[in-house]
């Protein structure tokens, strides 16, 4: 149980830290010339926004998807990295927040479920 206990809030500080990242740099930081800013918001922010419920309730299957959403991320941070060196430093931090989001995810969803095993087996021997 303490796994889990560690693996969850460190989801959550990357997931919310994923989230403010991706708002201050489309708004804040570097802002696009070609498009909008409602429209960066709504390509970069609108896919986070989708596990939010799950992932504040704790639900296995939402922190699984997050992990899944946060490989865009990974990948959107790896080519911006390697492409842009104005926005270099910017990516690097999108490229470890999203690692971070994708471990913590991950590590929460097995350790979850290894748990709810143990705990299922217990109860099967105890009766």
């Amino acid at each position: 149980m303490n796994r889990v206990r560690l693996a969850r809030p460190l989801a959550l500080l990357s997931y919310f830290g994923l989230l403010a990242w991706m708002m201050a740099w489309a708004t804040w930081l570097h802002p696009s010339r070609h498009f909008p800013v409602a429209l960066d918001l709504v390509v970069t922010v609108l896919p986070l926004t989708l596990t939010l419920f799950g992932m504040l309730h704790g639900r296995v299957r939402a922190h699984l998807w997050t992990a899944y959403l946060s490989m865009l991320y990974v990948l959107h941070g790896s080519v911006e990295a390697w492409a842009s060196p104005q926005t270099r430093l910017l990516s690097l931090v999108e490229l470890g927040l999203a690692l971070s989001l994708f471990l913590s995810c991950t590590y929460y969803a097995r350790w979850r479920a290894l748990d709810d095993d143990t705990a299922g087996e217990k109860s099967r021997d105890g009766e």
